[in-house]
């Protein structure tokens, strides 16, 4: 077995470092998420942390690590007499990003179940993880019905699995970390909210840290027993102070001022639900008992806060987390004051929570509220000339774009209508497309290819039920074997890749006009968003094209590629889409059974070469040709229409929707079909 890195000999990180140890005293605040950029120490911090946690009794041979002096009565190995155990180290349990359901909550041997009537039942990681550490590197790519799964289980500290009525439940209580890099997608903020903490970690700019950070890392490497060793007696001082704070943490006390602050302070920042409040209680009494105190004090508070709260202020994709720390010391001090007051005041009661929501601090804060006022009324006025964008500096000759306009804020965003690739997939699970998933309604069945995941228990009866004679039944049970087992086939969604190939030139510059595109693309991958789709950005102007976001899962970085787009000189539309071409092309190779829905957002035009709206129709034919499916957005406005998107779109063999049309409320129609325009071209 290797040598861990030590804990305590990570340099700086001091937020991460707390957010583990804070768990290590008290698992019930729920875990820990992780967020930062590759190199940071985030998995070394996390694996180091298993070397502290206090040793675990566990019944001998149990599989699901029953504490011997109180076994669970429920355990599938047991029922155990309490006695004495096996002592051994904490487990830290990793979950990879490809594992399977089965994998994760373990699996029941269906066939012995049908026909013996025995639970018999193979463990998976969440049984491995109790009474440890169940690790998650890259959360953030993990399916969301697992996510949801071992969320589920770190709440209810237990596991069910179900299969055709037959259920076994053992205990699953375990500290939860995740860690994830924000540039290749965010968690759902269903899912963040279930994390207790987070922390934000970046590789320090002091170069005395950094220089440090390599000095310790290259000796660990040269000989990581030596390293170890030079560390142990701070290692060994760590973890009798966890010890120590467990051992307090039941006598901490939470007096009715600082309850009264952690919600004054909840509702100031309009968290939803109550979680925020409970993991805050719970984080500021790990927090006094970490600094050996037996009363938890404001300065708890204020720490807590940063820790549980930045992540559930997040209410789209395109919010960065985070936490305004005046904003947060004022609330701490309104709440303080109103706890001094303590009088039967009608005031009272509300804790102070009145001023928090509507006071001017609330009202001036920063991004929503003025954000889109400036932005609804600089909108229309900021366009007077409806005419000017078709000639602006459409053909401004400047290399690389010239006539460039500085860059132009999105309009409000929307509900789009939903737009599908056709047929039938086998991607990764989402909510887009039609696919074949493991999770969905029942289409039919199977033979099982490997392990049996889903039964089909009509079709297995079906199949068994002839040879019932052959086989010498003699009592009410069904003889069953493997060859009668029949895997459920079943049709869910999927997640594509939406790629945006969107025209920046001169004839798209009016700044209504672009402000109506970003808010319209704006809108669609927001729409990725909820459906789990992975985004990319290309983009054209001047002479050239240029990939703005390789495809990616992190759709807040294509908003922000999006919002600092310039525009303004010619219309290389065929440079767009061959430039398209050449990324789903290299897409197709990373992940095959990934099916992807190229959105133009143009308005038809083409200039610059020779024959330009020749050459874009030719692209267009070259992605009809290879079954791409496409759909143009069609930004052409004013009242002489040429109709060169709706041309666009029959060459690319997709449909054409307006910027109107795009709304899922708009009366033009409720939902537009990639497939029925296809069959109708």
């Amino acid at each position: 077995m290797s040598t861990p890195y030590p804990f305590t000999a990570i340099v700086g990180q001091d937020d991460l470092r707390l957010g583990l140890l804070l768990n290590a005293v008290s698992p019930a605040v729920g875990g820990v998420l992780v967020r930062g950029e590759k190199g940071t120490a985030k998995s070394t911090a996390v694996r180091a942390l298993a070397a502290l946690m206090p040793e675990v009794e566990a019944v001998p041979g149990c599989r699901f690590s029953c504490d011997p002096a109180a076994p669970d009565p429920a355990c599938p190995d047991g029922p155990h007499e309490a006695g004495t155990g096996v002592s051994r180290p904490a487990r830290t349990v990793e979950l990879p990003v490809g594992a399977s359901e089965d994998r994760l909550v373990g699996a029941l041997d269906i066939e012995r179940a049908l026909s013996e009537g025995v639970k018999a039942f193979e463990p998976g990681l969440l049984a491995d993880a109790h009474r440890g550490i169940l690790y998650v590197d890259e959360v953030n790519l993990l399916h969301d019905h697992l996510v949801d799964l071992l969320l589920d289980a770190a709440a209810m500290g237990a596991s069910y699995v179900e299969r055709e009525g037959v259920s076994v439940r053992h205990a699953a209580r375990f500290l939860l970390v995740g860690t994830m890099n924000p540039e290749e997608g965010e968690l759902r903020p269903q899912l963040l909210d279930r994390f207790g903490l987070t922390v934000e970690v970046a590789a320090s700019r002091d170069t005395d840290l950094r220089v440090e950070v390599v000095r310790r890392r290259l000796a660990y490497d040269d000989d990581p027993a030596a390293f170890a060793a030079r560390w142990a007696d701070e290692e060994s001082a760590l973890r009798e102070r966890i010890v120590a704070a467990r051992a307090l943490l039941p006598r901490v006390v939470l007096g009715d001022g600082v309850l009264r602050q952690i919600a004054a302070t909840c509702a100031a920042f309009e968290v939803d639900g109550m979680r925020a409040d409970i993991v805050m209680a719970r984080t500021a009494t790990a927090l006094a008992a970490w600094a050996g105190r037996e009363e938890v004090v404001a300065d708890d508070v204020r720490q807590a806060a940063l820790l549980a709260l930045p992540h559930r202020r997040r209410r789209n994709p395109f919010d960065a987390p985070g936490l305004d720390e005046d904003k947060l010391d004022e609330a701490l001090d309104e709440a303080a004051a109103d706890g001094e007051d303590d009088d039967p005041d009608p005031d009272g009661p509300g804790g102070g929570v009145p001023p928090q929501g509507g006071g001017p601090d609330d009202g001036g804060k920063g991004t929503d509220g003025p954000d889109d006022d400036g932005q609804d009324t600089g909108g229309p006025d900021s366009s007077d000339a409806p005419g000017g964008q078709e000639t602006g500096s459409g053909d401004a000759p400047a290399p690389g774009g010239g006539g460039e306009q500085q860059p132009v804020r999105a309009g409000e965003p929307f509900r789009t209508k939903a737009l599908s690739v056709p047929g039938l997939g086998d991607g990764a699970a989402g909510r887009r497309s039609r696919a074949r998933t493991e999770h969905g309604r029942t289409t039919g069945s199977r033979r099982p290819e490997g392990a049996l995941t889903k039964l089909h228990l009509a079709a297995t009866v079906q199949a068994a039920a002839p040879h019932q004679r052959a086989r010498g039944r003699s009592g009410r049970g069904l003889v069953v074997r493997r060859d009668d087992l029949r895997q459920a086939t079943r049709e869910g969604r999927e997640g594509n890749l939406v790629l945006f190939v969107v025209d920046a030139s001169g004839s798209m510059a009016a700044r209504q006009r672009m402000s109506a595109v970003k808010g319209a693309v704006m809108s669609l991958l927001l729409d990725a968003y909820q459906r789990r789709d992975k985004v990319g950005l290309v983009t054209f102007r001047g002479r050239e094209a240029a990939v703005a976001l390789p495809p990616t899962s992190s759709v807040d970085a294509a908003a922000a590629r999006l919002e600092s787009l310039p525009t303004g000189g010619r219309t290389p539309l065929a440079a767009g889409l061959l430039k398209a071409h050449d990324v789903l092309r290299v897409e197709r190779l990373r992940d095959p059974s990934r099916r992807a829905l190229l959105v133009v957002v143009t308005d038809g035009r083409a200039t610059g070469g020779v024959d330009p709206v020749a050459l874009a129709a030719r692209a267009g034919r070259l992605h009809a040709s290879e079954g791409t499916a496409s759909v143009v957005v069609d930004c052409e406005s004013g009242f002489v229409r040429l109709g060169l998107a709706a041309q666009l779109a029959r060459d690319l063999g997709g449909s054409a929707v307006t910027l109107d049309e795009l709304r899922a409320d708009s009366i033009a129609g409720l939902v537009k079909d990639i497939t029925a325009t296809r069959k109708a071209a």
